[in-house]
């Protein structure tokens, strides 16, 4: 048994027609949600806390001590803020028509992700290991749990503007 239901209304039809057209292309919404993901990756940094909620691992006093003997002028003792603060201005997205990416180009964005054991990347030319020395994970890029709801609120919001045909 089949049970076909065809609603016509002056409201509800176009709402539904724009609704489904707007699925058929949603890259605005995955646009906001990069948008939305690049912000709040961005304002962990100086909270210095993973997506998790867990406190990052300080920088290493042998890390310290390379950037006092660079003379650098900017000492950050924060984790994952270097001399260049590269790594947190560098948050970006890329959205595509099923999904979206962010995080950042910088090559050493991963290791401070995901972290690496001393000698992970091979040896120096003097032989010395690559990194050299242990470096802790601290994730940076994730959906915590304060994320979810804004993000779901963030879909909510699209499926409004697609039913008024804003999208």
């Amino acid at each position: 048994m089949t049970v076909r239901l065809e609603i016509e209304n002056d409201q509800i039809t176009p709402a539904l027609a724009g609704v489904g057209a707007a699925l058929g292309n949603p890259l605005s919404l995955f646009q906001d949600l990069g948008e939305y993901l690049v912000k709040s990756t961005t304002d962990r940094f100086p909270t210095g806390r993973a997506p998790d909620g867990s406190v990052w691992a300080p920088k290493s006093p042998t890390t310290l001590a390379a950037y006092g003997a660079r003379k650098t002028n900017r000492l950050d003792r924060r984790p994952l803020f270097g001399p260049s603060g590269a790594l947190s201005s560098t948050i970006s997205y890329e959205a595509f028509g099923d999904r979206v990416e962010w995080g950042s180009p910088m090559i050493y964005a991963a290791v401070q992700q995901f972290g690496a054991a001393k000698g992970a990347f091979g040896r120096t030319s003097r032989n010395g290991p690559i990194p050299w020395g242990n470096i802790p994970a601290r994730p940076f890029a994730g959906i915590s749990a304060e994320d979810e709801p804004l993000m779901l609120d963030i879909v909510a919001e699209w499926f409004e503007r697609a039913a008024t045909g804003q999208v």
